[in-house]
């Protein structure tokens, strides 16, 4: 019987010790903590590695159909880059239409600067001419016939209407001349403010079917790398609701995105030197400095899956700039290390 309880107490204990050894080996957040604490100078933290512009959202400003999407993820873009068209045959249409109205209201403005064409002045000058001659006639006439009449050659009726046949060239030669007059004058003041702002009025509405044209082509609004493609030639986009096209990132630059544990915040300083691991890259270091230290505490954002990871964690975000010419995939998930300035000596 004392055999057996012997036996059950050393299960016990070896079971025990075994749990133990196992917990220790298959806990790296404890490890870790234990090689990066404050007494060897540094603070480390979970992290995820972004592009300096962070992740572009590109979305069309107006709604309709894919016509292309002429890109794909993982391409090198430039700014002004077509990323996508939209189908924008009626907004072709609509510059044509406003085209032609500017060109219609040009020519009228130049026409009442110039005034008539050179024909038509001389035609109203032959009709001053011709007027002047009827005229010159009828009162040479009207002359003749007042003198017969006081010689009672002719009756005084014969004369008045000679008379009235020269009133009336002479008022046809007073509308001649009028019209010449008119023809050959220069425009009114305003009448060509008028059609100056039939030009202007039809030069804007050129501009905004222009605007609303390019408006249906996607352009890239920096240099930078295709993360995600969202749309395809033939779905349709709308300014109702999200719907991005494509998203892009600007990654000639990276950062690290840190969670600092709040117990670590007052070491933190802008300008700290600091470096990241990541699993794939096994022991590689990659050098950066602290360029940001965040003012109020929130979640976790980084989760580095552990079973005994605390999700209940109040966290500093912190930016660290990676040094140029270090490349690590968008996204990657890191361990960051910031080192802590060393205290002087007291003298």
């Amino acid at each position: 019987m004392k055999r057996s309880v012997y036996i059950l107490c050393a299960a016990t204990v070896l079971f025990l010790f075994s749990t133990v050894q196992l917990l220790r080996s298959r806990d790296p957040v404890s490890s870790a903590a234990a090689t990066a604490t404050p007494r060897d100078g540094l603070i480390s933290a979970p992290g995820r590695v972004e592009a300096i512009s962070e992740e572009i959202r590109v979305s069309s400003e107006l709604s309709g159909r894919l016509h292309s999407v002429p890109v794909e993820e993982g391409d090198r873009v430039t700014k002004g880059q077509i990323l996508a068209q939209i189908e924008n045959e009626d907004y072709i249409a609509r510059v044509s239409a406003a085209e032609a109205t500017l060109a219609q209201r040009k020519a009228e403005l130049e026409r009442t600067i110039n005034g008539a064409r050179s024909q038509e002045r001389l035609a109203a000058q032959a009709n001053v001419q011709a007027a002047k001659a009827v005229l010159d006639n009828s009162r040479r006439e009207a002359e003749r016939r007042r003198s017969l009449a006081d010689h009672e050659m002719i009756s005084r009726d014969e004369a008045e209407r000679y008379q009235r046949a020269y009133q009336v060239a002479q008022a046809e030669y007073e509308r001649a001349t009028q019209e010449f007059s008119l023809i050959d004058a220069q425009a009114r003041v305003e009448d060509r403010l008028r059609a100056e702002a039939a030009v202007a009025t039809a030069e804007a509405q050129l501009a905004e079917a222009r605007a609303f044209l390019e408006k249906t082509y996607i352009r890239s609004p920096l240099n930078g790398v295709m993360l995600r493609k969202f749309r395809h030639a033939g779905e349709s986009v709308s300014t109702q609701f999200d719907s991005p096209v494509v998203t892009l990132a600007d990654d000639s630059s990276l950062r690290v995105r840190l969670d600092v544990d709040e117990t670590d915040v007052a070491r933190l300083s802008l300008g700290q030197p600091a470096y990241v691991t990541a699993e794939a890259y096994g022991m590689q270091k990659f050098t950066g400095h602290v360029i940001r230290v965040g003012r109020i505490l929130g979640r976790k954002n980084v989760r580095t899956d552990e079973p005994s990871e605390r999700v209940d964690t109040k966290i500093l975000e912190t930016l660290v700039q990676l040094d140029p010419g270090q490349k690590l995939p968008l996204g990657l998930r890191v361990d960051a290390y910031v080192q802590i300035a060393e205290a002087k000596p007291a003298d």
